[in-house]
């Protein structure tokens, strides 16, 4: 060209900074002004800030500034609005509020702008002066402050803000109600919801694919599993969000069956799943202890990627944990090229499960020297794992180490592993006093975990102490009646066990009754104590009676303690023989093929009986049998536990 004016010279630097280009884009702005002062203008100021802010280039935004202020385009609202904006993206919210407030004029968009800058930065009081001196307001406005507000954890403020929006009668998009709603789901303010729902179907927004996907997430953190799933199935159109969002709400409801079913009405449907929904199934896939299905997500992680995501391979690793693959939750974290705090929590979680102190201890300590920062959940995994082991000193020590070095304020997970600690151990007294020192009392989890303590050592004043506490903070939970009726038994105080099983009668209370679960190609087998509902019951009460007369010979003998009932001692016997977890395991010899370990589920805590006599069934068949209880995993073989038979 003969003749470059201000236009040809912005297209090129334009053009340059559409694809990425910073450093020819530089080069041009600099020929630009060697050519002439007289090109420049607010296009080309404007596009050079929008181009630094999008590439974080910080010096270069400085020195275009600069330039903005020499050349006198600094009063300019079309290149002081970029360049606020630019500031405050950058993370460079003063420099941003300088900018704006040397402004002698301002619009909407800039006040919008900065209000966004302050907010993303937590400084909340900043952008509440400056929403409320503005002298005109727009939706978008609003919205910010609603946004705002809400990813800052003031979602009260956020909904009273909205309301006040309702009132001004001014528009509202996808955006307000989006984070309006997830304001509710933070507060489980279904009432507040319900309101927000019927006002969306008021005003046609409904059809929204954002607003639709935000009303299921708002539905399911409230708890509303079934106004979600209405939601869900009357969208007209889903997307990958939709799906998440259903899928997430069912496994954070307990329904990890339907959060699995609906990832494959997912794949079913043509939507492919991203990083995050990948690892939400499989975290589903982990609560059902559901090895199947999820080495299948695991295949197609790896075959679409995804694996490459850190919240996949978290999942992965969780997923192994729980279900009791600790070598291979291993393995993955071992390939796993960026790790954080959720890794690290995931594997130690993973051995403390396993009852493996002294790994979790050492995985603990080598996280702390990698200069990561252990939060309340990596803190409950170490503390259980201490139990486990009887650590008791240990347990103290990152107790005391979680409160004064981390800051870490216990709860009440914190507090009942420390009463597991103490309790567990024979400390009872210790328990007590320590109980009695803290700030709150313990929870439903913390009193029944002491009363089973108590039953182990046999400690009946404790024990009463602590199922009575428990029964006036719960009069219905079985769990006061059914370890007092324990400890009172063994004791042979029957009389007693007889008036606590009436008490039970007259209030209504149920004993949850232990059942236990094997998986056998692709099919979910339950027993119950004396279960005869099984096609292959014959079988499966033929093999016990061959283990029963196998184990006596090895010396086994029946741990009486385990049965609640004043009756004669063939029938005492004959019940212990026929627990759920020893029909599972029964079953597992008849059909699981020899070689693969015998995996077995209980909703329960396994019985000392139990125990030991998985412990000879072990050693007697040469097979691995892997228990999950309602407390840890018990890997038996050749006639021993990994839990040290301390659990």
């Amino acid at each position: 060209m003969p003749f470059h004016d201000g236009v040809s010279w912005n297209l090129l630097i334009s053009g340059h900074a559409s694809h990425g280009s910073v450093n020819d884009a530089v080069k041009v702005y600099n020929l630009m002004l060697k050519d002439g002062l007289g090109n420049l203008s607010r296009i080309t100021f404007s596009t050079m800030l929008i181009m630094s802010s999008s590439r974080r280039c910080v010096d270069l935004g400085r020195q275009i500034h600069g330039h903005i202020l020499k050349f006198g385009f600094g009063s300019y609202v079309f290149v002081g609005s970029p360049l606020v904006d630019m500031y405050a993206k950058l993370g460079l919210i003063y420099d941003a509020k300088r900018g704006f407030d040397e402004l002698p004029e301002r619009n909407i968009v800039m006040y919008n702008t900065m209000i966004t800058g302050l907010l993303r930065r937590g400084l909340v009081e900043e952008s509440r002066r400056l929403f409320r001196g503005m002298k005109d307001k727009d939706s978008i406005s609003w919205t910010t402050m609603i946004t705002g507000l809400m990813q800052n954890g003031l979602e009260r403020e956020a909904i009273d803000l909205f309301r006040e929006m309702r009132l001004e009668g001014l528009a509202m998009d996808q955006f307000t109600f989006g984070s309006v709603l997830t304001a509710c789901g933070g507060l489980l303010a279904l009432e507040e919801g319900k309101q927000i729902h019927a006002y969306i179907i008021r005003n046609d927004h409904k059809d929204n694919v954002f607003v639709g996907s935000a009303l299921v997430d708002m539905y399911c953190k409230c708890k509303s599993i079934k106004y979600a799933e209405s939601v869900f199935r009357t969208m007209a159109r889903k997307n990958v969000v939709s799906w998440t969002a259903m899928l997430v709400g069912y496994g954070h409801n307990g329904c990890s069956e339907e959060a699995v079913k609906i990832f494959c009405n997912m794949q079913r449907n043509g939507i492919e799943p991203d990083d995050f929904t990948l690892g939400s199934v499989i975290s589903s896939c982990a609560n059902l202890a559901s090895l199947e299905e999820g080495t299948q997500f695991h295949g197609r992680s790896l075959v679409t990627g995804l694996i490459s995501f850190i919240t996949v391979s978290n999942a992965l690793v969780t997923f192994y944990g729980k279900c009791g693959n600790i070598e291979d939750s291993h393995r993955l974290f071992n390939e796993m090229n960026v790790r954080d705090e959720v890794s690290w929590t995931a594997l130690v979680s993973g051995y403390a499960k396993f009852g493996k102190a002294n790994e979790t201890i050492d995985l603990f300590e080598k996280m702390l020297s990698h200069g990561l920062k252990p939060d309340e959940v990596t803190f409950i995994g170490v503390l259980s794992a201490c139990s486990r082991a009887g650590l008791v000193e240990k347990g103290r020590h990152y107790f005391e180490i979680m409160v004064k070095e981390y800051g870490i304020r216990p709860i009440h997970d914190h507090y009942t592993c420390m009463i597991d600690i103490l309790s567990r151990a024979g400390r009872l007294e210790e328990a007590k006093s320590f109980i009695n020192k803290m700030p709150f009392p313990p929870d439903a989890i913390g009193w029944a975990t002491l009363l089973s303590s108590c039953r182990i050592h046999g400690n009946v004043e404790i024990g009463k102490w602590a199922a009575e506490s428990l029964l006036e903070l719960d009069p219905y939970n079985p769990a006061s009646y059914v370890l007092l009726s324990s400890i009172y038994a063994s004791k042979g105080k029957w009389d007693h066990v007889s008036q606590l099983r009436r008490t039970m009668r007259e209030k209504g209370v149920r004993k949850d009754p232990g059942c236990s679960w094997i998986k056998y190609k692709s099919r979910v087998h339950i027993f119950s104590a004396d279960d005869w509902s099984s096609p292959y019951s014959d079988q499966i009460y033929a093999e016990l009676e061959k283990l029963n007369r196998k184990m006596i010979k090895e010396g086994y003998v029946p741990d009486m303690s385990s049965v609640l009932h004043d009756v004669e001692l063939s029938e005492k016997i004959k019940m212990l023989n026929h627990h759920s977890e020893k029909l599972a395991i029964a079953f597992g010899l008849l059909f699981i093929p020899p070689g693969l370990p015998i995996r077995v589920v209980k909703n329960l805590r396994v019985c000392s009986d139990c125990h030991n006599a998985t412990k000879y069934i072990s050693k007697i068949t040469q097979r691995e049998i892997l228990v999950r209880d309602a407390v840890r995993f018990h890997l038996f073989k050749n006639g021993e536990c990994s839990c040290g038979d301390f659990w």
